[in-house]
């Protein structure tokens, strides 16, 4: 078993230098982008963790510390750690939650895609007509503040590390698993710069804090190598929505504009037609989860012990879905008219896959039912017309939302692969 892991690893570490990794780099120039982090290629002491937290521990940033089992580090492992080390990685690897074997490295260095540190917005009104309407943008909420993303930024980059509501914040992208999250970016009253660790673990991004080089999967928000292993960061509640939607909701919200630092071809996919359904998940090595497509997009919501994926073949059909999660209330609302980032070459003619958000169906204590007439979402208390983001377009309660629900969106193969027990919606 020791050589079969060893040698699955080696063979994934020579993919960096085949043609296999053709699509990541088609995300990152290496002169453009910034160098790694200098550090000596030493082998890691200790770093000084922060004040060890007990499991369960309530963090100000709302982190959590889980009772995780650590995984002592095995011989067929050294030969790794060693070309880590030699990389400039200051990781303590001798702390972690996961066999190596299960890490993909996938690029040559760090951050050879470029997470954003500086971000800088324009209002929805003011950029207009120069964001395709149709085209995806991720949207993160913080208490009663917003911000959109854009797709066809995040795809180049993966993560902006930025501030919200006085709060630090990441807004993740992984293209190759369709996985937008929101972050709050702190533990223990340390904000992180969260980067591109140029690793995966079932196809997913896996980040790298600034303050111990730990390693976090991006599905899970836990990090899984280093000082940090069991830590959890806060999620916080991000949906994917058209730029259309946004700008009807938000009209001054914040947008993420072009002036990244760097020159990338926004607008473009290099992904073509990654989820037409026809092609292997990049850089997926375990079993797929065959009761949905490897790349179907789902809703994913997690609530107590209660793991649910809602498929958009569903979702499109149903186009509202009340359900009960973890022993709460949900509903989760679709609207046709956001195209897929990851389809054609230019993301705004790619196909229609619409968008979908997850809520608390109650607004000012009344409880609601929503359902669909003529292809627009109502309840059916007041008749007011609503929309993906949750927000009452008419009606009663027009300009008025409701309390959004984290929850992922994602493609189905890595989303799975990463969790036990996930019903899936049907109706």
């Amino acid at each position: 078993m020791a050589r079969e892991r060893l040698t699955r690893f080696n063979r994934r570490r020579l993919l960096v230098g085949t043609g296999a990794i053709a699509v990541l780099a088609a995300c990152g120039d290496p002169e453009a982008a910034p160098s790694a982090t200098q550090v000596p290629t030493t082998a890691p002491t200790a770093s000084v963790p922060p004040a060890a937290p007990q499991p369960g521990d309530a963090d100000p940033g709302g982190a959590t510390k889980a009772r995780v089992e650590l995984i002592p580090l095995a011989e067929d492992e050294q030969e790794a750690v060693d070309t880590w080390i030699d990389d400039g990685w200051q990781t303590d690897f001798s702390i972690k939650s996961v066999h190596l074997s299960e890490v993909t490295q996938a690029a040559a260095k760090r951050d050879i895609i470029p997470p954003i540190d500086a971000p800088k917005f324009i209002s929805a009104t003011e950029l207009g007509g120069d964001l395709p309407g149709n085209e995806p943008v991720a949207v993160l909420q913080v208490e009663d503040r917003v911000r959109a993303y854009p797709l066809r930024i995040l795809t180049f980059h993966e993560i902006v590390n930025d501030e919200l509501a006085g709060i630090p914040v990441a807004a993740t992208f992984c293209p190759l698993c369709n996985t937008a999250i929101g972050f709050r970016s702190q533990i223990q009253g340390q904000a992180l710069r969260m980067g591109v660790s140029a690793n995966l673990r079932a196809s997913n991004l896996l980040m790298w804090d600034d303050i111990t080089e730990s390693w976090w999967q991006q599905s899970t928000g836990e990090a899984i190598v280093g000082t940090y292993t069991g830590w959890r960061l806060a999620f916080l509640p991000m949906a994917i929505s058209s730029f259309d939607t946004f700008r009807e909701s938000y009209p001054d919200g914040p947008v993420l504009t072009e002036e990244t630092g760097h020159v990338r071809r926004y607008g473009s996919n290099p992904y073509v037609g990654y989820d037409s359904g026809n092609r292997k998940p990049f850089l997926f090595f375990d079993e797929l989860d065959e009761r949905l497509p490897a790349t179907e997009r789902v809703i994913v919501v997690e609530i107590a012990d209660e793991r649910v994926a809602y498929p958009f073949s569903t979702l499109a059909e149903a186009r509202v879905v009340h359900d009960s999660v973890g022993g709460e209330e949900i509903v989760v609302l679709f609207t046709p008219g956001t195209a897929s980032a990851l389809g054609a070459g230019t993301i705004a003619e790619a196909r229609d896959v619409g968008a979908a958000g997850v809520f608390r169906p109650s607004l000012d204590g009344q409880d609601l039912q929503f359902l669909v007439e003529d292809g627009v979402i109502l309840d059916r208390q007041t008749g007011s017309t609503w929309n993906s983001l949750g927000l009452a377009t008419a009606g009663e309660f027009k300009g008025q939302a409701l309390n959004p629900v984290v929850h992922g969106n994602d493609f189905w193969f890595s989303w799975v692969a990463l969790r036990e027990n996930v019903r899936i919606y049907k109706t």
